[in-house]
């Protein structure tokens, strides 16, 4: 079964937002190694569309409401899950469809409203794919980088 999910390329003037993703551990002075990553989330059945879905994530993981949605990109994040995640949850991998998105707010309202997020910050194109963990996602990002490029540069 694949959990399906949405995320966001986020740009404002020139730079890109990326949020620092952290799994909280209950085990007592245990650090966990946190990841840079795109907002992204779990479509929910409440969820009128895919678009609705990625709003709400954005509202929960960056505070924020001041997002306009440009367009939905014809790639997605596909990735398959552990063996111990898919006999705990039934799902074997996850489809995640992304969207390019203008954040138009002057980051004041930008704070961490999820615990799983540890902070959110804007960094330049070039630096984005260093910052970025997970190798799929950078493979994606510089699938699209040209797409972002022009509408960066002429919005």
């Amino acid at each position: 079964m694949i959990r399906h999910a949405v995320g966001a390329i986020i740009f404002h003037k020139n730079e890109i937002l990326l949020v620092h993703k952290v799994k909280i551990s209950t085990i007592k002075d245990t650090q966990i190694q946190g990841e840079w990553d795109f907002p992204k989330g779990g479509v929910e059945q409440s969820d009128k569309n895919l678009e609705a879905a990625l709003l709400r994530e954005l509202a929960e993981e960056t505070g924020s409401l001041h997002y306009k949605v440009l367009e939905q990109l014809d790639e997605k994040i596909a990735f398959p899950f552990s063996q111990d995640f898919t006999q705990k949850t039934g799902y074997t991998k996850q489809e995640t469809t992304m969207f390019l998105v203008e954040y138009t707010g002057n980051r004041n309202d930008l704070s961490p409203q999820d615990n799983e997020i540890s902070d959110i910050e804007f960094v330049s194109l070039d630096e984005t794919l260093e910052r970025l963990t997970h190798q799929d996602t950078k493979t994606f990002f510089e699938k699209v980088t040209g797409k972002i490029k022009l509408r960066m540069f002429h919005t």
